[in-house]
């Protein structure tokens, strides 16, 4: 019973602290942003760092947090699965390219007929 309480109180501080990190990240990135209208009269390239660094620095405090090393793992993750995909090779991407493009034309064309039949129809019908 009693570690269950410790183990809820340590989630709490966790999670607050968690809250924390990311409340602090989106400050640095907002203080970049500000910082670019603020030195409006500075150089452009000089405003343009102050923007990202704040996004950076944001980003790095943001990764120190649950939510940032998961969406870490998450594109690491996907960057593994992504080296595991067979390519097609040039010759098969320009035979499946010609094949949709024939039956785009081939689909076009029976709706174009499709739609004379019926317009034909409609004229001989309402005079």
């Amino acid at each position: 019973m009693v570690s269950k309480r410790v183990s809820a109180n340590i989630n709490k501080s966790s999670d607050k602290l968690n809250s924390l990190k990311l409340l602090a990240a989106l400050a640095i990135l907002i203080a970049g942003i500000v910082g670019f209208y603020y030195l409006e009269e500075q150089a452009l390239w000089m405003r343009l760092l102050v923007v990202i660094g704040g996004t950076v620095v944001g980003a790095l405090v943001a990764m120190q947090s649950e939510v940032g090393q998961a969406t870490w793992h998450f594109f690491t993750s996907s960057r593994t699965e992504l080296r595991k995909v067979v390519w097609p090779t040039r010759q098969d991407t320009l035979q499946t390219t010609l094949i949709v493009f024939v039956v785009v034309v081939l689909v076009g064309l029976f709706l174009w007929l499709v739609d004379m039949a019926l317009l034909s129809i409609v004229r001989s019908l309402t005079g």
